[in-house]
């Protein structure tokens, strides 16, 4: 059964373990693949886990001249191939997020894989396996479900995408608090 990262972005605390465990991910040279943002630094402390929302028709990979990234059977947005990038960063202007990174040493887009190498093989990915307060989540489909009943979310304010994201996304992510206007985002 198919599953995907759910977000449950009020939860956050930002001890950033979701960091620490996303460099110890097979194949991410110990380097942070996702960020904890302060969401109003000087005002509160108020922090939002971001990372690849993995799109369906990914703004990245559509900006690709070389194809380098690629889209794996699972639905996970995979970083570019070093074999194909030749490092025109399209991929990092063309994300509305600012996900993809460029590392100028390499000559190398890298960016969150959703951790290939474990979700591949139904294994959580590393930000999801050590969330103490259960921010991010590896959920089935009718998991999330249930979470949308739970936080009565019928009435619009579920969200499958973030502002200017066009499609749908293998995350999904909650944000009752920041919809109703307790919280601001940027």
């Amino acid at each position: 059964m198919k599953k995907r990262l759910y977000l449950e972005l009020e939860n956050c605390i930002g001890c950033r373990s979701c960091l620490a465990a996303c460099t110890q991910c097979g194949g991410h040279e110990e380097r942070n693949r996702n960020y904890v943002y302060d969401v109003n630094p000087l005002v509160n402390r108020q922090t939002m886990p971001l990372m690849c929302l993995h799109c369906v028709n990914p703004a990245c990979a559509r900006s690709c001249p070389a194809q380098a990234i690629q889209i794996h059977e699972t639905g996970a947005v995979l970083s570019a191939l070093v074999e194909k990038c030749i490092g025109c960063q399209n991929c990092t202007i063309a994300c509305p997020y600012g996900i993809p990174k460029f590392d100028t040493e390499q000559n190398l887009m890298y960016k969150c894989d959703l951790c290939i190498d474990r979700t591949k093989d139904g294994i959580p990915p590393m930000c999801a396996s050590v969330c103490p307060t259960d921010t991010l989540q590896w959920l089935t489909d009718d998991e999330i479900e249930a979470k949308r009943k739970q936080f009565n979310l019928d009435n619009g304010k579920w969200v499958t995408s973030l502002p200017y994201l066009e499609g749908e996304t293998n995350v999904k992510v909650n944000l009752p608090g920041i919809l109703q206007g307790t919280t601001k985002l940027f």
